[in-house]
């Protein structure tokens, strides 16, 4: 499903500070549509696009800017890629903020428009026979967690 720059499609947000979806106290918004369909996906419920919420990107902005204090964020998914466009333009928006971005994808998928916008970037498929909890803000071994400040354009 294609989306605009103006609409999102969102499946929740986490408000209560998550600690596990990079580094620091992290409110993940959690991105709705995923054509992936990892086996073992820790959020399988955020992969039908039709289950979604369609909030203009300006309405989250607002909340965002009004509600996340400590201007932590983790953008996940779903598949955070299929709405780049969207994605860029909230970030854009949204000047001061620490940003991680979890894909499936691998680092040179990422439009390097949206890998300017970030701080932190996880890359890589979840796959189930690799999972790990003792590596930092992954699912599993093959994935990486990478500080890509500074690494951009």
């Amino acid at each position: 499903m294609g989306q605009t720059a103006s609409i999102l499609s969102i499946h929740a947000i986490d408000w209560s500070g998550s600690v596990v979806d990079g580094p620091g106290i992290r409110t993940v918004v959690y991105l709705q549509g995923c054509d992936r369909r990892c086996a073992g996906c820790h959020n399988p419920r955020t992969w039908d696009w039709d289950a979604g919420i369609r909030i203009p990107v300006d309405d989250l902005v607002a909340e965002l800017r009004s509600n996340v204090a400590n201007r932590k964020l983790t953008i996940s998914g779903g598949e955070p890629l299929l709405q780049s466009p969207a994605v860029i333009a909230m970030l854009r928006a949204l000047p001061g903020f620490s940003v991680a971005l979890y894909t499936g994808a691998e680092l040179d998928d990422v439009p390097a428009e949206l890998l300017g916008c970030l701080d932190y970037i996880k890359v890589g498929r979840y796959v189930d026979s690799l999972r790990t909890t003792t590596t930092p803000f992954v699912g599993s071994s093959n994935q990486r967690f990478m500080d890509v400040r500074g690494e951009h354009p």
